[in-house]
């Protein structure tokens, strides 16, 4: 399972669906809000994806995404022309950002030194921080979603939900929904299901465990809503330190900080089998 080759003719998708309750206004050690960076995270990595994805010809369609964003409502995280539905093909996320903002980032100088160069940041996805923390209502969302995909694309590589959270869901437990979501699958294996649990509280993240003992209540509840790790992500892990994974981890973290936070979307959308 999870060899499917994933083509422009058979591609896979990326639904995120990140929590945007009044809690992500919490400031992370990036002097940015916990709702900013993980707005800045995701907008990279959808321009990631654009780039990896691009060849001579212009972006592939190798991959459909989305964004689902709850807190004082559950809606598509995305807005202006991509406003409307949840998934869209690559190449519709490329021609349609909100804007392009100028950054500015710190680069090699050649000489031992950093210098700071202005750069072009497409944003898709603006942070918002407000209510609570509907996290059930937003995974049946995602299902819905989900299941219609997987209806429409019956030998693609698996569609790949990430969730990021800062809190305890507030209307109720959504566990099994997420086991449900799980078990939803193509003819190439089951839909999988990433956690990304967000703190700014000192203490050890735990990251890609493969037990629940060192968890408390509410992170083994996460523990046991997240997949276990693909095989073809293993490798890409393990190059970014973390060395202890292998097929018996689950795709999960619990109390991250922004370096797991950074890792974890990048691991999560590594392209496999692009033809």
């Amino acid at each position: 399972m999870y060899t499917a080759e994933i083509s422009r003719l058979n591609p896979s998708a990326f639904l995120f669906v990140i929590d945007q309750s009044g809690s992500m206004s919490e400031m992370m050690a990036t002097e940015q809000t916990k709702a900013q960076f993980v707005a800045d995270v995701l907008n990279k990595t959808l321009y990631q994806l654009i780039i990896r994805c691009t060849r001579s010809d212009g972006v592939r369609n190798y991959f459909d995404v989305g964004v689902i964003a709850y807190g004082n409502t559950v809606q598509s995280g995305l807005a202006g022309a991509l406003n409307g539905k949840i998934l869209f093909s690559l190449s519709d996320i490329e021609a349609n950002p909100l804007r392009i903002e100028e950054r500015i980032k710190r680069v090699p100088d050649g000489a031992g030194g950093l210098v700071e160069q202005k750069t072009k940041f497409p944003v898709w996805f603006d942070p918002t921080s407000s209510g609570n923390t509907p996290m059930r209502a937003a995974m049946a969302f995602g299902a819905e979603v989900v299941t219609e995909w997987c209806d429409a694309h019956p030998t693609s590589y698996p569609l790949t939900i990430i969730h990021v959270t800062d809190g305890v869901s507030t209307d109720g437990d959504p566990s099994e929904i997420a086991d449900a979501m799980k078990k939803l699958s193509t003819g190439d294996g089951e839909c999988l299901l990433f956690n990304l649990h967000i703190s700014t509280a000192e203490g050890q993240p735990v990251v890609f465990p493969s037990s629940e003992n060192s968890l408390d209540t509410y992170g083994r509840l996460l523990f046991h809503m997240s997949s276990l790790f693909p095989e073809h992500l293993v490798p890409i892990a393990r190059e970014r330190g973390y060395t202890s994974v292998d097929s018996t981890s689950r795709f999960f973290g619990y109390k991250a900080g922004y370096e797991a936070i950074v890792d974890f979307f990048d691991i999560g959308t590594r392209p496999s089998n692009l033809r």
